[in-house]
């Protein structure tokens, strides 16, 4: 945490005058995440980190190594692989892995398709299929807490999470009874059975998040930045081609030039167009933007004004 005080910059009182320290926004967020990370360590036994190797996850981690420096960071990581990932963001997340001398573990939508617990849908998308595996990682692993890098503004059943989120012993959210979380102050009791979802970027923005890993120079996969790529279009998106079962016919592929705001399953997940190859410039175009990542580029949110909270309902993340 950068504290800054005497005459020096972000120091000044409100009429200009020196005096104690003040953090500036991007410190007290990064304050804030650090402090729910050591929350979590000292109240929970065997914890857990989402880690996608996506933008949000890699910050997220980002804050736990630097929440238990020089010390390793004393939880798990787990990821909910749908088979049809961005071969980018799965490299990106084993040098991560490999860099940090992590524990990742790994459930596979595709095992729980292929012993047929899981069928696959008319539609071809696999992100809706992500909750009984991570639901079986969970309750085999024994993980008390799950730390994901949701974050209020992505979409409205984000906003109504609290921080710490109750899940029942089916893996199920009641977001009508959500604990209050007064000067925060975190309630993670729970019984046998039961475990607590943790949002440490809650109150972050997308803008944030780039803000922070410009200034912390966070390495992310490529396809964040603008690119030349082979897309082509459905229901008003740049999808990628690939065995997922992408394009059909009539679907012709292109190619553009164009960034991912967010990335998840390739079925779903769609391209923007953006000249956006620099960090700088991803934070000029999300300033400009009245979109989210979510709404602008996910197309499983677009099922239904009530897609999220419905899953979120039945234990996804």
């Amino acid at each position: 945490m950068t504290r800054r005080g005497g005459s020096g910059p972000g120091s000044e009182g409100p009429e200009g005058q020196g005096g104690g320290f003040r953090l500036s926004h991007l410190d007290a967020l990064e304050s804030e995440a650090v402090h729910i990370f050591r929350e979590v360590a000292g109240e929970f036994e065997r914890p857990v980190i989402l880690f996608s190797g996506g933008k949000d996850s890699t910050v997220m981690l980002h804050l736990a190594l630097k929440a238990f420096a020089p010390a390793a960071v004393p939880f798990s990581l787990m990821h909910v692989d749908t088979g049809h990932n961005f071969p980018e963001v799965l490299a990106h997340r084993d040098r991560v892995v490999a860099r940090h001398g992590l524990r990742l573990c790994v459930a596979a939508v595709q095992e729980f398709i292929d012993r047929g617990e899981l069928r696959e849908r008319p539609d071809g998308l696999r992100n809706p299929l992500q909750t009984v595996p991570l639901l079986d990682g969970i309750s085999a692993n024994r993980f008390d807490a799950v730390l994901g890098g949701g974050r209020r503004d992505e979409e409205k059943a984000r906003a109504k999470e609290r921080v710490f989120s109750l899940r029942d012993e089916f893996g199920c959210w009641d977001p009508r009874g959500q604990r209050p979380e007064l000067w925060q102050l975190y309630n993670g009791r729970h019984s046998p059975g039961e475990h607590v979802r943790v949002f440490p970027l809650s109150d972050w923005t997308e803008l944030d998040v780039w803000q922070y890993i410009a200034r912390e120079k966070i390495e992310l996969p490529a396809l964040y930045y603008a690119h030349e790529r082979e897309v082509f279009s459905r229901a008003g998106m740049w999808l990628s081609p690939g065995e997922w079962g992408g394009p059909k016919d009539g679907e012709c592929p292109q190619t553009r030039r164009v960034r991912y705001r967010t990335v998840g399953d390739m079925s779903c997940t769609g391209a923007v167009d953006s000249d956006a190859d620099t960090v700088e410039a991803v934070i000029t175009e999300i300033a400009a933007s009245r979109l989210t990542e979510r709404g602008a580029t996910r197309a499983d949110d677009r099922t239904s004004e009530a897609a999220m909270e419905d899953r979120k309902r039945e234990g996804y993340f």
